[in-house]
This record gives C-alpha cells, structure tokens and sequence, in this order.
C-alpha cells in the first residue's frame, strides 16, 4: 500500500514537473522578459531619474512572480527528493538549489537594469554599472545550461519507476496463488 501512495505521489510530481519545465522554463523567459521589463512605449516619455526609478520598482512584483513561478521544478525535485532519499540524488538537488539560486539573481538583476535604463534613455540618470547589466544574460546562460541539463536528468530519474525485483517477485508470487 504504502509503495502504492509513493508511485501515485511521484507520479503527480511528474504532472507538474514536466509541463513546468518546459512551459515555464522554455517558453516563459520570452513572455516574462516581455511582462517584467519597462516597455519601450514609457521609456521615451520618461525624463526625470525618479521616474525611471519608479518604472524599474513597478517592475519587481512581476519580478518575484515570475521567480516563484519558475521554482516549481525546482520545489518537485525537492519533493522527490524527500520522497525517494537517495543521496547522490540529494546532492545533485542541493547543486540545482544553487544554480537557480545565482540564475534567478543574475536574472533579476538583468530585467531590472533593462528597466533602469530603459533602452538608454536612462543612461545618463545612472552609473555606467548599469550598463553592464546588458552582458548578464552571458552568464545566466552559463548558469542555466548546467541547471536546465541537471534538473531535466533528475526529473527523469525521479519520475522513471524503480525497478524493484524484490517487489516484482511478491507480486508475481500473488498473481500464481
């Protein structure tokens, strides 16, 4: 019974680690960029420095949305992982942990830069430090090539039934009585 529960759980992570993972983390960094950046409509009608720094602020909600919403693969491996402890498996999740971590923060901090300056209109309102945020998306992809690979194998070893000959002989046993 109880391995019964497991296979239904694991098998309800994987509904919601499979379509997470590609819908959110394949497709959503176009749609997300999109929502959490100042649009290009505002930024030339934008002329003090408080202005754009209310535009780029009006930015972080979305921000930290779209942060949770990208987690969620990352919060069902955790959960596999409590489920079928196993800890090669455990410190591979803990290394997915990170890399979202450093992923989501140079994420951020790139979508916010874009907003502060704003297709340049904003660059002389702010540090050229800013500026540099344009070569975030070098080192996101560093990041999240290793995290996209990592959580994808995972995913799969996670979501693969074990193979148990123990429990295939007890079942075969009680299938010939």
């Amino acid at each position: 019974m109880l391995n019964r529960r497991k296979l239904a759980v694991r098998a309800l992570l994987a509904v919601v680690f499979w379509p997470s993972l590609f819908f959110f983390w394949f497709l959503g960094p176009f749609v997300f960029f999109l929502l959490s950046t100042t649009s290009s409509e505002v930024c030339p009608l934008l002329e003090r420095r408080e202005q754009f720094l209310a535009s780029a602020n009006g930015t972080l909600p979305m921000l930290v949305l779209q942060t949770l919403i990208y987690a969620v693969p990352i919060v069902c491996l955790v959960l596999w992982s409590r489920l079928l402890p196993e800890p090669a498996r455990t410190s591979r999740v803990v290394i997915c942990i990170k890399l979202f971590a450093v992923g989501a923060m140079l994420g951020a901090l790139w979508e916010y830069g874009s907003s502060l300056l704003c297709d340049g209109y904003g660059r002389p309102f702010f540090s050229p430090a800013w500026q540099m945020t344009s070569y975030l998306p070098i080192a996101t992809l560093a990041v999240n090539i290793p995290l996209y690979i990592l959580v994808f194998s995972l995913g799969r070893a996670f979501s693969m039934p074990d193979d148990d000959p123990a429990a295939d002989t007890v079942h075969s046993d009680e299938t010939t009585s």
